[in-house]
């Protein structure tokens, strides 16, 4: 029997899941990348997603950087649990340093405010690690820590953009966050959060859950903001839900004036995606089956 399914949860007891599943603990069990939420009902993009299933695929994607590094933010949106999706991002880091086009690296992976300072070039990855902060057991370095290295030996800032632990319980109950979204949109946030969490979380506890979604968003928007160069990217990592512009990062910087473009990974999908959510899409080979929910209830049973 699995408890929380059946008793209300208290305060501390929901932040203390927060911090396990949104900070990283269990990343895998939002199940395409920090919960995405359900498809809208609009019509697909006219190009089939770009794919991404082997090195010599990249160039590609090197072509779309052309356009798409003329942006002042670039978003891409990872499924947490896919190889590929890391290789692209650090091929990404690359490619833009190496173009001089790259202001700063924002990563979900780390909280906002760390590092407070510049890292020099020549930093070991024990000492990057350290200044961010780097929870590996959510966020397993072996996964992102090319990607982060790439930016620090090219002199490019490196900053986390997550909302830190010790702000989840007051975003929990911010009413303010409530009407960032269209109605319809903070459904759809809800809903990601049930199905995320594999309808183990009581229905009271959706809105405080979303709302910590829509605070995580609002801090990676903030530090994209205060990274801004002229003529240059600031390139955000992190999951696909966070990069949807109808209700992820996007919607926190609608209103400042400035070009954002979202490119959104998936795995085994290599039909259009919709044109609402992404500017474009990279489809990588599929994952083995998993069952993110049975292991889920495993983990919370204990």
């Amino acid at each position: 029997m699995i408890l929380i399914a059946s008793t209300p949860l208290t305060a501390t007891k929901v932040l203390t899941l927060a911090g396990r599943l949104f900070v990283g603990l269990l990343p895998w069990a939002l199940l395409s990348g920090c919960a995405v939420p359900p498809a809208e009902r609009t019509p697909p993009a006219a190009a089939l997603p770009i794919p991404l299933h082997q090195p010599a695929d990249f160039a590609a994607w090197h072509q779309a950087l052309d356009r798409l590094q003329t942006a002042d933010a670039l978003l891409l949106g990872e499924q947490h649990d896919a190889l590929m999706h890391h290789q692209w991002e650090a091929d990404t880091v690359r490619e833009l340093a190496a173009r001089q086009r790259l202001a700063a690296l924002v990563l979900e992976m780390a909280d906002a405010g760390t590092p407070g300072a510049p890292l020099p070039s020549d930093a070991s990855e024990d000492e990057v690690q350290k200044a961010l902060n780097w929870n590996d057991k959510g966020w397993p370095w072996k996964h992102y820590g090319r990607t982060v290295m790439t930016a620090v030996r090219a002199g490019v800032p490196v900053r986390g953009g997550n909302l830190p632990r010790e702000a989840m319980r007051a975003a929990m109950k911010d009413e303010r966050l409530d009407t960032q979204l269209s109605a319809a949109g903070m459904q759809m946030q809800m809903q990601a959060i049930r199905d995320g969490h594999c309808d183990l979380l009581p229905e009271s506890q959706w809105l405080p859950m979303a709302r910590i979604q829509l605070a995580r968003d609002d801090s990676m928007a903030k530090v994209i903001r205060a990274s801004l160069q002229p003529a240059k990217v600031v390139l955000l990592v992190a999951g696909g839900g966070h990069v949807r512009r109808d209700i992820g990062v996007p919607q926190w910087l609608k209103g400042d004036g400035l070009t954002l473009k979202a490119v959104i990974a998936r795995s085994g999908v290599d039909t259009p995606g919709s044109p609402q959510q992404a500017d474009l899409y990279v489809t990588t080979p599929p994952l083995p089956p998993r069952d993110h929910c049975a292991e889920l209830r495993q983990q919370w049973k204990r």
